[in-house]
C-alpha cells in the first residue's frame, strides 16, 4: 500500500528531516520524492509505502500533519485509492 503527502509552507531548515523521521519512525519507506522552493515558498510531494507502518493509516495522518503543525507548514497525507480515484479522467 502507499500514499501521497503533500507539504506546502515557508521554507525552513529542517523540513525534510523533520518529515522522513516521523516517517521513518513508523516504519514508513519513502519511494518518491519531489520538493520544490519559490522564493521563500516550499512545496514538495512524496510517494511512500505505508505496508509496514507501525500505525494505523489514521494514526499516521495525525501525527505526520502535527509535526507540521510544529514546522510551521501544512501537511496532508492521502492514500493512493484515494489519491487515484480523484485524478482518473
Amino acid at each position: 500500500m502507499r500514499a501521497v503527502i503533500t507539504v506546502v509552507g515557508h521554507d525552513t531548515v529542517g523540513i525534510i528531516a523533520g518529515i522522513s523521521g516521523e516517517l521513518s519512525k513508523n516504519n514508513v519507506n519513502i519511494l518518491d520524492i519531489s520538493q520544490s522552493v519559490l522564493q521563500d515558498l516550499f512545496a514538495m510531494v512524496m510517494l511512500v509505502d505505508i505496508s509496514k507502518c507501525k500505525i494505523s493509516f489514521t494514526e499516521l495522518s495525525r501525527q505526520i500533519a502535527s509535526k507540521g503543525a510544529e514546522m510551521g507548514v501544512k501537511i496532508h497525507v492521502m492514500h493512493e485509492d484515494i489519491f487515484t480515484s480523484m485524478h482518473r479522467v
